[in-house]
């Protein structure tokens, strides 16, 4: 069975596809999200990604919470809007991290659950995965995972098992007070 990394950004955006990956790879979930705003925003989405991945007995690496590196990789781009270049970089660094520990740590595949989010483009995704993977010799697993039903599935799974939704993407720019 190949084994496959999984980045994710919050559990109503992967609680789905990890349910899908789970019985088709050797699956690890890639928690790396330094663009969470605040730190106890990132603790709670956090914390429900582990919820998963306990209950479903699926490995979970916990990546650092680099918010420094993170606001040294979007400087100058504050005034962006959602889906603007700002995102661009911030997609960069997560799916460059999570590539770079795919490769040192001998996965065959990885993939980012970034195109569950209902304003998150996979043509605008799946290009820089497959550039990171292309550059370190993986395969990038591009898959619109808000298609074929999933997002409905996840709305489900979340119902049941009382997962937290957030009310917004993640960084300081993009809550809405």
């Amino acid at each position: 069975m190949n084994k496959c990394l999984l980045h994710v950004c919050c559990a109503p955006c992967s609680i789905a596809v990890i349910d899908e990956l789970k019985d088709l790879y050797d699956l690890t979930v890639y928690f790396y999200n330094p663009n969470i705003f605040p730190e106890e925003e990132y603790l709670k989405r956090k914390a429900e990604v582990i919820k998963i991945c306990e209950e479903w007995k699926v490995p979970m690496v916990d990546a650092d919470y680099e918010t420094q590196k993170w606001e040294e990789h979007t400087k100058g781009l504050e005034t962006e809007p959602e889906g603007g270049k700002r995102c661009l970089n911030c997609f960069v660094m997560r799916l460059n991290k999570a590539g770079e520990y795919a490769k040192q740590n001998n996965f065959d595949i990885f993939a980012t659950t970034l195109t569950s989010g209902r304003n998150k483009k996979a043509d605008i995704i799946h290009p820089l995965g497959k550039q990171v993977s292309d550059k370190l010799g993986l395969k990038f697993l591009d898959i619109d995972w808000k298609t074929d039903g999933r997002q409905e599935k996840s709305n489900k799974l979340c119902t049941e098992k009382n997962i937290y939704r957030q009310k917004y993407c993640g960084c300081k720019y993009s809550v809405k007070i």
